[in-house]
């Protein structure tokens, strides 16, 4: 049967709750893998795919996203490592930014800098311009309703890429996320607002996928408008239960006692 988009993204799990995926135009064949950090793996998936694999996409330069680069250029002649400006990614060719766009086939993916959990962390947005929504790869800033750990990052951060930039794409746009912590986020979720019905359900029907084997990827962003509090830093309920009326300082604030809660 013909393929009615020209884009698959397939995802591949590695590790304990990692995500690894592949970005692939149909047409040509030619693919891109997220964050490879379990290779063997994303190859045998690419086998299976019949792709031939043009770049690595690194989202971040910590160990289980990144820690798969050397192994990748070993194995794949030709491969491009890309990774985001100033974040010293393993094996890295090409550093990219704001603006920025990588040509798959006949898809764009677009990258947007989102520096916060790592000093350049990026998300790249695929699109393959045929009418069928954006693929957002979002690493550890975004979570299915949640975010990454600040480390040496700022809430201004966090805000700029959460809400000004990812949150900002098309709110049909799927969501691929760096780990399955879905259900942990939405448990905390439900502290942060306990009369948002949208959390509840949502936690209902999460723990019914993980418990059957599945995942929780994708999500979307209008999915995540209306249940990750990160997001949400500027919804009455969530500055009340923050206590701040300041956007910026009610992310930070959310953040903080999601580090501190043992739920």
């Amino acid at each position: 049967p013909l393929a009615l988009y020209t884009m698959k993204v397939v995802i591949v799990p590695i590790m304990s709750d990692n995500f690894a995926y592949l970005i692939i135009d149909e047409a040509t064949k030619i693919a891109a893998c997220v964050d490879p950090a379990e290779p063997k793996t994303v190859l045998a998936a690419a086998s299976r795919e019949g792709v031939n694999l043009k770049y690595v996409l690194t989202t971040h330069s910590h160990w289980d996203h990144a820690g798969g680069n050397e192994e990748m250029v070993k194995s794949v002649p030709g491969i491009e490592v890309i990774g985001g400006k100033g974040d010293n990614t393993a094996a890295v060719m090409r550093e990219v930014g704001d603006g920025d766009v990588i040509p798959l086939g006949s898809i764009d993916v677009h990258v947007l800098y989102t520096p916060c959990h790592t000093p350049g962390h990026v998300t790249f947005v695929a699109d393959a311009k045929d009418g069928s929504p954006k693929c957002a790869f979002t690493g550890d800033t975004m979570f299915v309703a949640g975010c990454g750990n600040l480390n040496s990052g700022t809430p201004a951060q966090m805000y700029t890429a959460l809400v000004e930039k990812i949150g900002k794409l098309p709110p049909e746009t799927l969501v691929y996320v760096g780990h399955e912590y879905t259900v942990k986020n939405l448990i905390f979720a439900c502290t942060v607002e306990p009369e948002n019905a949208a959390i509840k359900e949502r936690l209902e029907w999460a723990k019914q996928r993980v418990g059957s084997g599945g995942y929780t990827v994708p999500s979307t962003i209008a999915d995540e408008h209306a249940t990750n509090p990160f997001l949400r830093c500027r919804e009455p309920s969530v500055m009340a239960y923050t206590g701040k009326t300041d956007p910026v300082q009610c992310l930070g604030e959310v953040r903080q006692r999601k580090n501190n809660f043992r739920g």
